[in-house]
């Protein structure tokens, strides 16, 4: 009612009434007159964009969010004090301003300005990454990869390169455009580093220890510590001597005793591979993939008679000389070979142990008895918010208009992305106000917010990792769908593992009725709940011990392979 005597006075309330009444083509008829007489004005301009997605006009739906989103970030500059009229003539200052603003995580505001900063006559090839960065962060997938494109060409170096490999993750063609483009960039920056015919010192003997090396940036102070140190600690030191590689020793915190740490911060890659060669590893395993910090060249030079990717990068690295990839028995889908230059191995039902932190709290009831209404929560990227994750996400919403949905990432607490996101729902069918936007915590106030959420969904194709483990970790259950290729389902894994098939979707559709029945009622959805972190602690992902001894022999095997090959 009072939404309906509002719309009799003030034209947006009427068109996003009309809209709510199912007929968005009179919704945008009647807005787009008022945004012409309003050429500032973004709010009409986000009700709009929601209007013409809803009629079926996705061009124009295109251009009106840009206008939207440009508006509003304008309005956001001039809250934060920036001097428009240097804005404008000033690309120094932009650029400036942009790494500020992309600082403080405000995505939209710095991809207007560092977009602005670009001087194509004298590229800055931190402004072009940070510009491309803050746009794969609202989810700007083909705009990020147009970027990305540009510095790779610009700056032909494979750092830079590899930004274009982790946006095209996030494109809907990107099983062949992931795996051409690691092709590329392995002809570029790997094979002509590679020898023809690499000669090795280590022992041909089967019955040793095998001597085993990580490579990353760090093990310790980043995503993938929970995964690799449970498997580092457990290492047997009669089947394994464990080397590990990484930028700055000094700056870890405590790795386990048994390990030879290396520095190679500041070492070349061809130093490191000569570093590594004389230490005469069997097994060198990336846990980085084509992500910052990655020392996959050094990987180029062949230092190890086997190597492997693990871990952090589950796509091909392109490399020829990366003998294999890990994944879960249960990412297997007919025909991945091919988009790969390594060979699969499939080493069980999980790709790496995690380990819950210290810091988790006790496991709560389900907060919808107290709060009577459910919360669905999402903590993932915002780059992996697909336009499909987007309208079923909505769908759900709109049959459960109680119901809410918790956004948290550290770039929602943006003014203008929070928006935009809302515009997005609105387009199909949930209520602007169903929406909660929370911003990066860590620590015990990122444990906290788990007991916030009733239902956590996980987004495709590009599904959530370590934040699912986490949800699973502290008792929230994970819906996730078993998709069309092996990427689209790493959220089996996650969930199968811990006795919770019920929460693996077959298509969209599927994963709509299950989050609407799953909810239905708040003492099953609670029951639901006390199975799930029990279900976890229970599951492989805790059987540290287990996993480590099954990925010894499989190391075991990869050795006896290259002897077998090289007799």
């Amino acid at each position: 009612v009072n939404m309906m005597a509002k719309a009799a006075t003030d034209p947006i309330a009427e068109g996003r009434a009309l809209l709510e009444a199912g007929d968005p083509a009179a919704a945008a008829n009647l807005l787009y007159p008022y945004t012409e007489a309003h050429p500032a004005d973004h709010e009409s301009r986000y009700w709009l964009y929601s209007a013409l997605v809803a009629a079926g006009e996705p061009a124009a739906a295109r251009q009106t969010l840009d206008d939207a989103r440009n508006l509003h970030s304008v309005a956001m500059l001039r809250a934060h004090g920036v001097d428009l009229n240097r804005f404008r003539t000033d690309k120094a200052y932009c650029a400036r301003i942009g790494q500020q603003l992309y600082a403080i995580k405000h995505m939209a505001p710095a991809s207007l300005t560092l977009g602005r900063g670009l001087d194509l006559d004298n590229p800055d090839v931190q402004t072009m990454i940070s510009y491309g960065l803050s746009l794969q962060h609202q989810g700007r997938t083909d705009e990020a990869i147009n970027v990305f494109s540009a510095a790779a060409e610009t700056f032909p170096h494979p750092a830079v390169h590899e930004f274009l490999l982790y946006a095209l993750f996030h494109a809907p063609d990107r099983m062949r455009r992931v795996s051409d483009e690691a092709r590329r960039w392995s002809d570029l920056y790997a094979a002509p580093l590679t020898p023809a015919s690499p000669v090795f010192a280590n022992a041909r003997t089967a019955d040793r220890p095998l001597r085993i090396g990580y490579v990353g940036p760090s093990f310790t102070r980043s995503q993938v510590a929970q995964f690799l140190l449970p498997v580092l600690e457990t290492h047997d030191p009669k089947a394994v001597e464990v080397f590990l590689y990484c930028a700055d020793p000094a700056a870890e915190d405590a790795l386990p005793p048994g390990c030879t740490v290396r520095g190679i911060g500041a070492l070349s890659d061809a130093e490191v591979a000569t570093l590594i060669r004389k230490d005469t590893i069997d097994i060198l395993v990336d846990v980085w993939g084509h992500t910052a910090g990655s020392r996959l060249p050094v990987f180029a030079h062949r230092p190890a008679p086997v190597q492997v990717a693990w871990i952090n990068f589950v796509q091909t690295t392109g490399l020829a000389c990366m003998d294999y990839i890990l994944h879960a028995d249960s990412m297997k889908v007919e025909g991945t070979d091919e988009f790969f230059t390594e060979e699969i191995w499939h080493i069980g039902p999980i790709v790496a142990p995690s380990r819950p932190s210290v810091d988790r709290l006790p496991d709560v009831p389900t907060p919808a008895l107290k709060n009577g209404y459910v919360t669905y929560g999402s903590f993932n990227n915002p780059a992996k918010l697909s336009e499909m994750t987007i309208a079923a996400w909505s769908l759900i919403l709109r049959q459960r208009p109680g119901d809410r949905l918790i956004l948290k990432y550290g770039p929602f607490t943006d003014p203008v992305m929070q928006r935009v996101t809302r515009a997005r729902f609105a387009a199909y069918g949930a209520a602007p106000e169903q929406l909660e936007f929370r911003g990066h915590t860590t620590g015990p106030d990122y444990w906290r917010e788990f007991q916030d959420i009733d239902l956590a969904l996980d987004p495709s194709p590009c599904p959530g990792g370590t934040t699912s483990c986490d949800a699973l970790a502290n008792g929230v259950p994970v819906l996730t769908q078993r998709g069309d290729d092996f990427y689209s389902r790493i959220g089996v894994p996650v969930v199968l593992p811990c006795g919770l098939p019920e929460l693996i979707a077959e298509g969209w559709d599927d994963y709509v009725d299950k989050a609407v029945a799953l909810t239905a009622d708040p003492q099953a959805l609670d029951a639901l709940r006390a199975r799930v972190r029990p279900g976890f602690d229970a599951s492989p992902y805790r059987d540290e011990v287990g996993f480590t001894r099954n990925l010894e022999g499989i190391f075991r095997q990869m050795q006896a392979r290259w002897l077998a090959a090289t007799a």
